[in-house]
């Protein structure tokens, strides 16, 4: 990097100008012009003074900052420079001629004192100035009224991005709950109340949009903000949370409409991705299922930290482009986009050989309920057996972690969906007994928000669609994560768990179905009709997280629980799964159906005398 860019040379004529006339002042001050000391040294030694104090400045990079965004620690830097360029002046006027040669009288100190105060004066004064004039407030601001809401790290930043010129945002004031900050000044803006007064100040004025900058608020917050919006005809966005933030040039242009993601009752679970995925540095990472809502998360959240390499397993060759050109477009090496079908055991054995992968996320499955319902055959196929397969190439490989995704689907299952799942997770605890270096662990969380297929992209379909709104039964509650949320868990078991257990992320209270359509009709702005349809066959009204065998223990992180259980009797489960398999072969859906169902609702522990405690989600 060149010490002095050519298109700063103006500045430093400027600061030249500026140290000229503080040197001037500093002898003016000093003498009153009254002393042939004053004419002497003013003219015979500014020239070479002010000459080695910009030299110093420039060797010291002053000059690689821009005015217009001068911070304190720009002014710091400023500071430390001047004084080693007044020292070194100081120094040149007696080390050089002529001052050195004809014996003069030394510099007085107090000049030379007066001269750095003055100089920095200046120096700092024309940088305060230009960024004064390049974020000009009050009376010359234009754009869009906001109220902010949120005078926190997230709220500085974004009034600061708001008050630069053609941001197209004029901030009026902010609310903040916490009493600490009541009155003060964010860039000029003043913190004029709590949150509370959001329905006085939208009543009596006028507005063009509320900003929620409170990344990490609890979710009934930002429904009173919401709400109240709503009830005032205000537009209202939010600043979303960090892993959205990743990469953002202004946070102004992040801001986005406010989705009921962020309504969640509780605050998103954050995990620190160094932290927990620090086994996957310089490693071979395997995913199935890719290309899907969660293993493309895996993918994008692991490429971060730094695997040897990633390889990417789907059967579906959209999805797999999709993101793998997106990993490809953030320059992340190492990648691999495999198209194959986790059902074919001879391509897995021989990708696997290929690979060898030291850790194997299994997220590919069969996920939605009614088609799963109306295909028992597949969904134990692509679910069940494939699992069991995967497990056991993964062993022969000497892959040493395997991780299953599982569903709170899987607890006390009533649809095929449901027990494949169940069995899934039986499969990890009967390989888990086996002699072997690989530890199987599965991972069972609710609802992901926003995946393909979920209710929150079927609602908004409707409501695009005008309505109705379909609900099955004002009764139903469900439990929520977000994908985000999903992907850390996987990892973070993947990088705790021992062979055999059983992880369960903390998703807080569960979530009425009814409430979250009406929330999303809200935010939409749209008169849309909900309608109740009634429940379908095999759907609960109520999800649960645990089976009442299972022992419920903490982790290391207060939001990750493992489930203890009885481990399943591994020779029988090989018996069922041999019948399961042989009935998929005759493809009679009704016995494949029904042998699951059979098999999931009368298991065979390995130690069946244990009675845990009776434990509830």
């Amino acid at each position: 990097m060149r010490l002095l860019p050519r298109h700063r040379l103006g500045i430093v004529v400027i600061d030249a100008v500026l140290l000229i006339v503080a040197w001037y002042a500093a002898f003016y001050l000093r003498f009153d012009q009254v002393t042939p000391y004053w004419e002497r040294l003013r003219d015979a030694g500014w020239w070479r003074f002010v000459a080695v104090q910009v030299v110093v400045l420039v060797l010291m990079r002053v000059y690689q900052r821009w005015w217009k965004r001068t911070s304190l620690g720009d002014v710091l830097s400023l500071a430390r420079a001047l004084a080693v360029a007044e020292v070194a002046a100081y120094a040149s006027m007696w080390l050089l001629p002529p001052i050195a040669r004809s014996g003069n009288d030394p510099l007085p100190r107090g000049v030379v004192a007066l001269d750095l105060v003055l100089a920095g004066l200046l120096l700092v004064a024309a940088r305060a100035v230009s960024r004064i004039v390049f974020e000009r407030s009050g009376p010359f601001a234009t754009g869009r009224q906001v109220l902010v809401i949120g005078a926190g790290d997230a709220g500085d930043l974004i009034v600061k991005e708001m008050k630069k010129p053609r941001s197209g945002y004029a901030p009026i004031d902010i609310l903040d709950d916490d009493p600490a900050k009541r009155g003060l000044r964010l860039h000029g803006v003043k913190v004029v109340g709590p949150i509370d007064l959001l329905d006085d100040l939208l009543g009596r004025t006028r507005l063009d949009e509320v900003v929620i900058a409170m990344p990490a608020a609890p979710g009934a917050r930002r429904q009173l903000v919401v709400d109240t919006c709503r009830r005032h005809g205000v537009p209202v966005r939010t600043l979303p949370g960090p892993e959205e933030l990743l990469g953002a040039d202004s946070l102004v242009t992040r801001l986005r409409d406010v989705r009921v993601e962020d309504l969640l009752g509780r605050p998103p679970v954050r995990l620190d991705p160094a932290e927990i995925g620090g086994y996957l540095a310089g490693r071979t990472v395997l995913i199935t299922g890719a290309g899907g809502s969660i293993g493309s998360e895996l993918a994008r959240q692991i490429a971060r930290l730094a695997p040897a390499r990633l390889v990417l397993v789907d059967n579906g060759e959209t999805s797999l482009f999709t993101i793998d050109r997106e990993l490809a477009d953030q320059g992340l090496g190492g990648v691999a986009a495999v198209l194959a079908d986790v059902r074919d055991v001879a391509r897995m054995r021989l990708l696997l050989a290929a690979e060898r992968p030291g850790v194997l996320f299994h997220a590919a499955a069969y996920k939605h309920v009614p088609v799963t319902e109306r295909n028992p055959v597949e969904a134990v196929r692509n679910n069940t057996l494939a699992t069991r397969d995967l497990a056991m190439l993964a062993r022969d490989a000497g892959v040493e972690r395997f991780v299953l995704i599982s569903t709170d689907k899987a607890v006390n299952p009533q649809t095929v969906l449901g027990a494949s799942k169940a069995v899934c997770e039986w499969v990890v605890e009967a390989a888990a007994q086996e002699a072997s270096a690989t530890r199987f662990i599965a991972v069972r969380f609710g609802n992901v928000l926003a995946s393909s297929g979920s209710v929150i992209p079927i609602f908004r379909e409707q409501i695009a669609a005008g309505g109705p709104v379909t609900v099955t039964d004002p009764a139903m509650t469900r439990y929520f994560m977000t994908i985000p949320e999903a992907a850390q868990l996987v990892i973070e078991a993947g990088g705790v768990g021992d062979s055999g257990e059983i992880f369960v992320l903390d998703m807080g209270d569960p979530v009425s179905i009814m409430a979250l359509a009406e929330d999303m009709v809200r935010l939409s702005g749209k008169q849309v009709e909900i309608r109740v349809t009634g429940i379908r066959p095999g759907e609960k009204l109520t999800e649960e997280l645990f089976e009442r065998d299972e022992v419920v223990e903490p982790t290391r992180h207060a939001k990750l629980r493992v489930a203890r259980r009885p481990p399943i009797d591994a020779a029988w489960l090989s018996e069922r799964l041999a019948r399961l398999e042989a009935l998929v072969l005759t493809g009679d859906a009704e016995a494949v159906a029904a042998s699951l169902i059979e098999t999931v609702r009368s298991p065979v522990r390995a130690n069946p005398e244990r009675d845990p405690s009776v434990v509830g989600g």
